[in-house]
C-alpha cells in the first residue's frame, strides 16, 4: 500500500522533522529494535519495514517475525540500523501501522481460538477503516479469519434493504437469474431475518449462501437442520467472544464478526534504541 504509506508519512513529517534535525548529531548511526509490550498476533510487519525504507533507503531493516506469528511480551519483531535521525522520523508511523494491524490480527485470533474444535469458520466484514480495507483484511487473515468479499464488486449480497424495495419471489428469482448470467464467477448471498424467509430462500435457484441475521440459537439450529447441501449458512449479529462458541455449535458454516476490524484494540509496541544512542525518547 505505497500510497497509504506516503499519505501517513506526509501527514506526520510535513515540511520536515524539526526535532530530529536539531537534536541528533548529523551523520550519527544507531541500531534500534521494535519490541512488543504485550503478547499478541503479528500483522503489518512488512508494512512497518517499508516505512523505514521509504524514509531512508539506506536503512538496514530486518523483520524478526512474520505476519501471523504469535509473540510474547518483550519479544523483538523488527530491527533497524542506520542514520539515527531517519529512524526517529520513521518511528511513529511504523509503530502506528504495526500496532493497529496487530490489534486486528490479535482479536481475530481470539475469535478463532474461541471456536476451536467446531466446523464453523469466522469471516470478516466490510466494516473497515476507509482506505485501510486491504490492510485490515490481510491482518484478519493473519489472525486466522477467512476474508469475506472485498467490496461491492466481487460478490452479490442481497440485504434486507434490497428486499425492502418490494421484491416478490418471482421477481427476485428473475433478478438472481439475470445477475448470475451476467457474473457467473460471483457467489450470491441473500439475507434472512426469519425462518420463514430462510425456507423461501432455500427454494431459489442460484443462491450460494444465506445470511442468518440476529437469529436465536434455536432458529439457527432449525435453519441448519433443513439446509440443502448446496447452500452455506452464515450467522451474523450479536456475535462477541462470549456468544460465538454457542453460535458455532449450532452447525452454521460461517460466522461474520464486524468487531474484528472496527473495534480491535491496538497492540502496544515500542522502539528501543541501543544504549549508546542518545535519541531514546518515545513520543
Amino acid at each position: 500500500m505505497p500510497d497509504l504509506i506516503d499519505l501517513a508519512l506526509t501527514e506526520d513529517i510535513g515540511s520536515g522533522d524539526i526535532t530530529a534535525k536539531f537534536f541528533t548529531k548529523a551523520g550519527t548511526s544507531a541500531r534500534a529494535k521494535i519490541v512488543a509490550r504485550q503478547a499478541g498476533c503479528l500483522a503489518g510487519i512488512e508494512l512497518a519495514a517499508e516505512v523505514f525504507r521509504r524514509v531512508d533507503s539506506s536503512l538496514a531493516v530486518v523483520c524478526e517475525k512474520k505476519d501471523g506469528d504469535i509473540f510474547q511480551k518483550n519479544d523483538g519483531v523488527l530491527e533497524v540500523s542506520g542514520n539515527a535521525a531517519s529512524i526517529l522520523t520513521a518511528e511513529r508511523t511504523a509503530l502506528n501501522f504495526l500496532q493497529h494491524l496487530s490489534g486486528v490480527a490479535t482479536l481475530a485470533r481470539r475469535f478463532v481460538d474461541e471456536i476451536a474444535g467446531t466446523a464453523a469458520q469466522i469471516l470478516d466484514t466490510r466494516k473497515t477503516t476507509p482506505g485501510y480495507r486491504a490492510l485490515e483484511k490481510q491482518a484478519a487473515a493473519a489472525g486466522g479469519v477467512r476474508n469475506h468479499r472485498m467490496g461491492l464488486h466481487d460478490m452479490f449480497l442481497v440485504k434486507d434493504n434490497h428486499l425492502a424495495t418490494g421484491l416478490d419471489p418471482a421477481t427476485l428469482q428473475e433478478m438472481i437469474d439475470r445477475a448470475r448470467a451476467a457474473h457467473p464467477e460471483a457467489k450470491l448471498e441473500i439475507e434472512a431475518d426469519t425462518l420463514e424467509q430462510v425456507r423461501k430462500f432455500y427454494t431459489l435457484r442460484g443462491v450460494d449462501f444465506i445470511l442468518l441475521d440476529n437469529m436465536s440459537l434455536q432458529d439457527l439450529r432449525e435453519a441448519v437442520r433443513h439446509c440443502p447441501p448446496h447452500i452455506r449458512l452464515e450467522a451474523s449479529g450479536g456475535v462477541n467472544l462470549s456468544t460465538i462458541r454457542a453460535i458455532a455449535e449450532t452447525g452454521v458454516h460461517f460466522i461474520s464478526v464486524g468487531a474484528i476490524t472496527h473495534s480491535a484494540p491496538v497492540v502496544d509496541f515500542g522502539l528501543d534504541f541501543e544504549p549508546a544512542c542518545p535519541g531514546n525518547h518515545q513520543p
